[in-house]
């Protein structure tokens, strides 16, 4: 391997004891192929098989904990038959050789219908466009409860810990966004009461590790810097989210963006034109491990982008897509033959999914796509 590669593969040990091997991480990967009730498919197996060997930690896509909130095909993490599929995650992951971290997600306004087995579509506040209804208080503790339930059922399941999801525009960040928030109750009113619900997830999922003693159990939390609209999130809100976040047991926090360089819109380091990543490495201040992405292929741009000092991990999406033996090539010094663009004569190399090949031919980043298998 070429020594400037080196950093990306020193340990790195959390704040409960926990060393990851190295910092390298495979970033949340919606492949839109589960089974009716969120099994794995033979599809799935295949484009997963070894493809992650050699990182430090895999986070499981986009997990639903309850019926409610299914947007697409994915993971359950919801009641007792969703085990084995969860067990499965965890073998797959540990005959890798990474820890497996499962992302629990609601979709809440953007649930489809068709998916939710005849339940109602929630939201913070009641949307009459998008077919959703306001959730009641005895609602919103309910769905507290489903992620605490969902992190019992991944440690029963062998897995390493839980990415709480609160980006992406899904129900956890829709309560933070006044965008959808127009609550006046506990859940909403004021910014910090936005904050309330995925500060009460936490809670409660910490309750579980705590009541089945696993102090060694991961748990952290993904969120978006930012928003447009003149209600979006900015800068100034999500610092201040993360200030919450800081009172909490948490192990990490893992950033959602476009881009490892995007500047900051609005609020704090706007007006100094400064990226999302610095703003927000410099506000944490070494309180908590951050996971940066965005747009990282090759294995110059990793560690370059890892060399700003911005984040102590480094998430790969598309590029783990595209290299099934990404790891290999980077430790065996054939970082040269990284694939950055999809090439039709190697989809068999690929492995990708039915649905991921339709986007593909769309020219699409595979979202939405739960249908179209």
């Amino acid at each position: 391997m070429n020594k400037k590669y080196e950093p990306l593969f020193e340990p790195y040990t959390l704040n409960n004891g926990v060393e990851i091997k190295n910092r390298l991480t495979v970033a949340p990967l919606t492949i839109y192929d589960s089974g009716e009730d969120g099994e794995l498919t033979d599809n799935a197996r295949r484009f997963w098989k070894d493809r992650f060997r050699g990182f430090g930690l895999f986070i499981v896509p986009f997990t639903n904990v309850q019926n409610s909130g299914v947007g697409f095909e994915s993971p359950n993490a919801i009641t007792g038959k969703d085990l084995p599929t969860l067990k499965e995650y965890a073998r797959i992951s540990h005959e890798q050789g990474a820890k497996a971290v499962i992302q629990l997600s609601h979709s809440g306004i953007r649930a489809d219908r068709e998916m939710t087995k005849g339940e109602n579509i929630v939201a913070p506040t009641s949307n009459y466009y998008m077919g959703a209804h306001e959730m009641t208080d005895s609602e919103v503790r309910e769905t507290i409860q489903a992620f605490a339930n969902a992190t019992k059922m991944a440690i029963e399941a062998g897995l390493d810990g839980v990415e709480i999801h609160g980006a992406n525009g899904w129900l956890i960040q829709q309560f933070v966004s006044a965008t959808y928030n127009h609550r006046s109750d506990h859940w909403g009113g004021t910014m910090e009461k936005r904050f309330n619900f995925p500060l009460e997830i936490i809670d409660a999922v910490d309750a579980v590790r705590q009541k089945m003693n696993r102090p060694d159990f991961i748990v952290g939390y993904r969120f978006s810097p930012e928003e447009p609209g003149d209600d979006g999130l900015t800068m100034k809100e999500t610092l201040a989210l993360i200030d919450r976040l800081m009172e909490k047991p948490l192990q990490y926090l893992h950033v959602s963006l476009w881009g490892f360089y995007h500047k900051v819109r609005r609020g704090p380091g706007a007006d100094k034109d400064l990226t999302r990543m610095q703003v927000l490495h410099e506000h944490i201040n070494g309180r908590l491990p951050l996971i940066g992405v965005g747009k990282l292929y090759t294995a110059d741009e990793m560690i370059e982008a890892y060399k700003t000092g911005w984040a102590e991990f480094i998430a790969l999406g598309k590029t783990v897509m595209l290299n099934p033996n990404l790891i290999d090539l980077i430790k065996s010094g054939r970082e040269s033959e990284i694939q950055t663009k999809f090439d039709w004569a190697k989809a068999d190399f690929y492995r990708y999914t039915p649905a991921m090949l339709y986007g593909t031919l769309q020219g699409m980043d595979f979202y939405p796509l739960a249908k179209q298998k």
